[in-house]
């Protein structure tokens, strides 16, 4: 497929995230962050301003300490990159409540737009089935996101789904920026009255 006829990053979040109800989200640095924020700033969304690499990890942290609430990570193919070897951590603990979604357009999209090994061929669905994951696919259009979203909730995980989308910018969504508020807020909003605890 060509590059041109990719699939739109910031439509593809708004439907991972229409009607999410008690979703819990974690959004990679940068333009999955500004995606989420874009869709629509949510207390249960934990957005990483840092930390390259490790969405994944948090991710499985809280699928881990919340087993009963669906975990959706959503981060980009560069931080994903950075963090190998914490799909091979998922695959060994398998967090059922857990997906990751790498949106993939093959480039650093924060540091210039500098191709990613992705666009010379690495498949990160490939790595995640290679560590262990039972459930992996790779989406590159509309019927394949179409067939993804009813899994991501499923609780059948965890789940891999690299999306590949084009590399165009979108307009930057800054959320809250505030790393002490951001766990606050999202502490609260899934604990509620035992988060003053």
């Amino acid at each position: 497929m060509s590059r041109s006829n990719r699939l739109e990053r910031r439509a593809v979040v708004a439907q991972l995230l229409a009607d999410r109800g008690d979703l819990l989200v974690v959004s990679g640095l940068g333009a999955p962050t500004y995606d989420c924020a874009a869709v629509g700033d949510h207390a249960l969304n934990f957005y990483l301003w840092g930390a390259m690499g490790n969405a994944a990890m948090l991710g499985l942290g809280l699928a881990t300490a919340q087993p009963r609430r669906p975990v959706l990570v959503i981060t980009g193919d560069g931080e994903q990159l950075m963090g190998l070897g914490a799909l091979a951590t998922v695959a060994v603990c398998k967090p059922a409540n857990l997906a990751i979604v790498v949106l993939d357009n093959e480039r650093y999209g924060e540091t210039g737009s500098q191709t990613t090994h992705t666009a010379d061929g690495v498949d990160l669905a490939g790595v995640a089935a290679a560590v262990g994951f039972p459930h992996s696919v790779r989406v590159e259009d509309a019927a394949g996101l179409a067939a993804l979203l009813p899994r991501l909730r499923a609780q059948t995980g965890p789940l891999f789904a690299a999306i590949k989308v084009a590399p165009k910018p979108d307009p930057i969504v800054l959320p809250p920026r505030d790393g002490a508020y951001l766990k606050h807020r999202f502490r609260a909003a899934l604990l509620g009255d035992a988060a003053t605890r």
